[in-house]
């Protein structure tokens, strides 16, 4: 069985690919478990009134409105899993399907009209296993609980398809259909194709969001033409400075489905080709332990502070001095550390700085308090730079002003200690990207349009990169 994971798969239906997520089996307590992006929606005022709720996967028109989607919603079935934390702050690169994990439910009857092959039967029997599972996760999710109906499904033209041998031979490979016999096999194959294809899309029809829950419309989605040709324009392999798969973490085994999600009851077959997923932060800490070292660190006035940016990462120490911020740092220049550990190692040192004065920084250096910074003193700088990449390459309207907010603010406290007048000039009241920061204080709903974002884009660069100069990496810490 393998470990938790969500992988990013795009489907193509009706000449249009949408773009979702897929969380393969995973066990709980000796049952196994899989799940799609999506959640279950009450019958419309044009519905039928009896009709029930409907598990529904939602879809969406670009892995960058995927991504937007992940950052800003947690209302949907995989809110609660394992990997759900770091998804969350995925872009648009690692959202992106690779090849393996691509459906064309369209392309179906071209497969079975000609001779099989290893590629075509390869094909044919993914996008048959795509459409069982999907089946099967919505199905279990609005299913009924009556023992009596335990048998009947939502899905029968699926079931029928998928239970006929000639289907299930598929997971033989392209020896099942060598021969007569195959041949044979091959042919009822592409007769049972013929008979069901339609009614096992009609099957799914009514489980297929093309809104992006509520997010985006049918226009927004390429044609499939329009779709091939922007990846081959751009090579899916968007992310090589990350391909060092194995340094990735390992996740804790998942908490079982709620009620009325997309999460399907026992699955059936393990997978391969599961990709893990990290965050960009390199910290690990249980929200307790968080809130039991704040008590300390409020107490004193000294808070830890997480900085994230391109080329340094980590924590350091922050108080304000008659309202002014001032770092743990010398000459305008930021110490940062890879860890609490080494944060803490440095703090119960001599070495002078710009806190040795602070009238409670005897107390910071004898504790044995870690120094976990929580979530409000934590600045991803380069997230930020993501999130307005996704908006301008397409996922304008789905991501609010209020990401801009705190980012902001510990670039502009960064720049006061370190004396920075390009930055306060950049995020001032008059510039552009500070009119939209103070928007994201004052309405942090407002949605960020595509067509403000490449100059916001542009100012926020220049922030990061004047914010960079200030940092130093301290990884010499005697251990």
């Amino acid at each position: 069985m393998a470990r938790p994971s969500i992988v990013p798969i795009a489907l193509t239906l009706d000449d249009r690919t949408g773009y979702t997520l897929w969380a393969p089996p995973w066990e709980e307590d000796g049952e196994e478990w899989q799940a799609f992006l999506g959640s279950t929606v009450d019958p419309g005022p044009d519905d039928d009134p009896e009709a029930g709720p409907t598990a529904v996967v939602h879809l969406f028109p670009s892995p960058a409105a995927l991504a937007a989607f992940c950052r800003t919603s947690t209302d949907h079935d995989l809110a609660d899993h394992p990997v759900w934390p770091v998804v969350s702050t995925l872009g648009a690169a690692d959202l992106t399907p690779d090849e393996e994990h691509r459906y064309d439910l369209d392309g179906v009857y071209d497969i079975v009209a000609e001779n099989p092959d290893r590629w075509a039967v390869d094909e044919l029997a993914a996008v048959l296993d795509v459409v069982g599972r999907l089946a099967e996760c919505c199905d279990a999710a609005t299913g009924d609980d009556d023992e009596d109906d335990e048998d009947e499904t939502g899905f029968e033209a699926v079931a029928d398809l998928v239970s006929r041998p000639e289907a299930a031979a598929l997971g033989l490979g392209i020896d099942a259909y060598v021969g007569r016999d195959g041949e044979q096999s091959w042919s009822r194959l592409g007769t049972a194709i013929d008979e069901l294809w339609e009614d096992v899309l009609e099957d799914l029809d009514d489980h297929l969001d093309w809104s992006g829950a509520g997010t985006v419309s049918v226009d927004d989605y390429p044609t499939a033409a329009e779709e091939a040709e922007s990846r081959t324009a751009q090579p899916a392999d968007l992310d090589d400075e990350d391909e060092d798969d194995d340094d990735r973490d390992d996740v804790a085994p998942a908490a079982r489905p709620a009620a009325g999600s997309t999460a399907a009851a026992p699955a059936e077959a393990a997978t391969a080709g599961i990709r893990t997923i990290r965050s960009g932060s390199g910290l690990t800490a249980s929200p307790a332990a968080v809130a039991a070292a704040q008590e300390f660190w409020e107490a004193v006035g000294i808070l830890p502070v997480e900085l994230v940016t391109p080329a340094v990462s980590g924590v350091t120490l922050r108080c304000y001095v008659e309202d002014r911020a001032r770092f743990l740092g010398r000459d305008g220049q930021v110490f940062v550390f890879p860890s609490p550990v080494d944060l803490a190692r440095f703090c119960a040192g001599d070495e002078r700085h710009d806190l040795s004065d602070i009238a409670s920084w005897p107390e910071v250096a004898d504790t044995d308090v870690m120094p976990l910074p929580a979530d409000e003193d934590r600045y991803d700088l380069t997230e930020l730079t993501e999130v307005l990449a996704e908006v301008a390459s397409g996922a304008g309207g789905l991501v609010t002003h209020a990401v801009l907010v705190q980012p902001a603010e510990g670039a502009l406290d960064l720049a006061e200690y370190a004396g920075l007048p390009r930055v306060q000039q950049l995020l001032s009241a008059g510039s552009p990207l500070g009119r939209a920061v103070a928007r994201g204080d004052a309405e942090p709903t407002a949605p960020l349009s595509a067509e403000e974002t490449p100059a916001l884009a542009a100012a926020w660069d220049d922030v990061v990169a004047d914010v960079a100069t200030t940092l130093v990496s301290r990884s010499d810490v005697r251990r």
